[in-house]
């Protein structure tokens, strides 16, 4: 609120507004604020709000004058945009959180290239992947969450001011100056929609939420990959917790935090979107003082999230001889097994499945894993579907139905081939690495622009010594 009042007085001053005597005592009393003694306060009714609080203390520093701080202005104007500061901040940190989150699944990932492991559709087993593959689906889904979350920030990151009540002001302000003087990439065109939109809120959780539920999704496999009966990941020892019973037991509480964590965000971003449901067009509380505290909430939240998750992963364990045993012993590479048919045998793709597909029902009936499969077993079945027995010989099924041979021979763009996946994680790296560049530009442009203000005022400031005799004059530019 301070700086949005500093940087109308220095838009006033600027556009010849104010006079000289004016602006000096409101420049002084500007001055004279101190946001840390004002923010330690607690609220005691003798002000309606924050904003009149402020006038009375400006009003006290510099007398009458410091009244004509708010020409061709509204609180209306002047909360919107307060509250689009507050958010911008917010979903920076978001952001930069997300990215670091980023970085550590990027880094995971090329740990695990060849780490193989199977894949799960409807929750069955369906093909080998690697958990490097995995990963960075998960990241590429933060990707596209974060980029969700900039797309908010660019909308919310517009200016309100010199809205005023809703139709502007007959005075000749510059509602240009003052979103640049406050680090706002542009203003909000219509004055009526200026103070009476609140989309920019809604984006907000909306982006919000679909990133809690994104990463929900992953969270809940963590805490299936932990189980004993799955095996696939172990939980660093910071991050569980011990039965105060059971001495066996390693609690993958971080992770059920997380799962809690990201669900609370979700509610509280669809909050927002119900309290916006059905409200009129115009300044009203519920889509102002209300819901903000939400927004900002599941803002906090996810970030929260992001942080913690971070460390879960930099320092997960993969359980890589478990997942390659299990991949070996699996039917899940017979798509391979059925394009290498169609590729040798010259049979229809759907021949072929049907071939595998009668191979694997006479397997698992007796009670047979994969590894047990013959030529002989193949023929069988193929002279059941196509009247014939085939060529292929014992070493081709067997490479067949190895799952690394399926993970190598994968090399198309967004294939598990481990060299596919490293170019992939890089493509990632340079698409993160040039959001958190914005991030920091970003950051960095609206701190130098606020760290102005108090500059730009102090050179309405006239010495103590200055000439008296032009107090009816003009501020210069």
């Amino acid at each position: 609120m301070i700086a949005v009042n500093k940087a109308h007085f220095i838009m006033l001053c600027e556009q010849r507004l104010l006079p000289k005597h004016e602006a000096d005592l409101i420049a002084r009393a500007l001055r004279k604020l101190d946001p840390g003694e004002l923010r330690e306060r607690r609220y005691t009714g003798e002000f309606e709000d924050l904003f009149f609080e402020l006038e009375h203390e400006l009003l006290l520093a510099g007398g009458e004058a410091t009244g004509n701080l708010h020409l061709a202005r509204s609180r209306n104007d002047m909360g919107i945009a307060i509250y689009r500061i507050v958010l911008r901040g917010k979903l920076l940190g978001a952001i930069q959180a997300a990215l670091a989150l980023q970085d550590r699944l990027i880094a995971f990932a090329r740990g695990h290239t060849e780490t193989l492991m199977i894949g799960y559709t409807h929750t069955q087993q369906a093909q080998p992947t690697t958990v490097a593959h995995y990963i960075a689906a998960v990241s590429d889904s933060l990707t596209r969450d974060i980029r969700r979350l900039r797309a908010a920030y660019d909308n919310c990151n517009r200016s309100s001011l010199g809205a005023a009540a809703l139709t502007t002001s007959g005075y000749a302000i510059s509602r240009e100056r003052t979103a640049e003087l406050l680090g706002f990439e542009g203003i909000v065109e219509n004055a009526y929609d200026a103070v009476s939109g609140a989309d920019y809120v809604g984006e907000i959780a909306t982006a919000a939420a679909l990133a809690a539920v994104d990463l929900g999704r992953f969270t809940q496999e963590l805490l299936l990959w932990g189980t004993q009966e799955f095996s696939a990941a172990r939980v660093s020892d910071p991050y569980v917790q011990i039965s105060s019973i059971m001495p066996q037991k390693r609690n993958p509480v971080s992770v059920e935090h997380l799962r809690s964590l990201l669900s609370a965000c979700a509610g509280d971003a669809h909050t927002v979107l119900a309290m916006m449901h059905n409200t009129p067009f115009g300044d009203i509380v519920d889509t102002e003082d209300d819901l903000q505290p939400y927004a900002w909430r599941s803002l906090k939240t996810l970030s929260s999230a992001y942080r913690l998750l971070a460390r879960i992963v930099e320092t997960l364990e993969i359980q890589a001889d478990v997942l390659r045993q299990r991949a070996e012993a699996s039917f899940a590479t017979v798509t391979e097994l059925a394009d290498t048919l169609v590729r040798k045998e010259g049979l229809a793709f759907r021949t072929a499945h049907a071939v595998v597909a009668s191979l694997v029902r006479t397997a698992t009936g007796a009670g047979l894993t994969v590894k047990a499969l013959t030529v002989d077993m193949l023929n069988e079945a193929a002279q059941e579907v196509v009247g014939r027995a085939l060529s292929i010989s014992e070493a081709e099924l067997v490479q067949a139905l190895d799952p690394a041979h399926f993970v190598a021979v994968r090399r198309l763009r967004g294939g598990t081939n481990p060299r596919e996946v490293e170019r992939a994680l890089a493509a990632q790296e340079t698409v993160r690495q040039a959001s958190l560049d914005w991030a920091q530009r970003t950051r960095a442009a609206i701190e130098a622009r606020l760290g102005e203000l108090d500059a730009l005022l102090d050179i309405r400031i006239r010495p103590a010594a200055a000439d008296r005799t032009n107090e009816g004059g003009t501020a210069s530019v």
